[in-house]
């Protein structure tokens, strides 16, 4: 799933469910990454966070694992340099990056319409929504919440809410 920042990212809501890879490509991605040059796992998260501009941060236990598997098939090798392994691709890592582009086309085709975007944009609408919600829990401690008020509130938000993602659908 793509952590998308404050108020995103899941509540059970199919609308914000989004695999940044599809199942089993991060190592064709982590390969192509390599394919360029040497990386340790840190460079490589770094790298994939960038490229998805802010949208995609993996976690360690998604790369290191993922590293330890391309090892184990030999897919890439890795030497510790500065205390840090860093980890090149191989001759049959390369054979095998070039086999499953020809399968499954690029790795980094689904981040491209994200390109577009930088996280730093979106910052004021997540603070927006944020102080929305401090704003509303003061209020409620403040003035006090009735029932009308609450259900009043929350046929706002509803409507909001239903309205954000009709112009998230076109």
């Amino acid at each position: 799933m793509v952590r998308f920042g404050v108020g995103f990212g899941g509540f059970g809501n199919p609308y914000f469910r989004f695999r940044w890879f599809e199942r089993g490509h991060i190592k064709y991605v982590i390969l192509d990454l390599l394919s360029e040059k040497p990386r340790h796992g840190y460079e490589i998260m770094k790298e994939l966070e960038a490229r998805s501009s802010g949208f995609y941060t993996p976690s360690a236990g998604s790369v290191y694992p993922t590293l330890q598997l391309l090892e184990d098939l030999e897919l890439v090798k890795s030497q510790e340099a500065n205390g840090r392994n860093v980890y090149e691709i191989t001759e049959k890592g390369k054979q095998e990056l070039k086999e499953q582009k020809e399968k499954v086309g690029n790795p980094w085709d689904r981040s491209q319409r994200w390109q577009q975007f930088k996280m730093e944009d979106l910052n004021d609408l997540f603070e927006d929504l944020g102080d929305l919600k401090k704003f509303v829990r003061m209020r409620m401690q403040a003035h006090g919440m009735t029932p009308e008020k609450m259900k009043r509130i929350k046929k706002i938000i509803s409507e909001a809410k239903e309205e954000i993602l009709e112009v998230l659908k076109n």
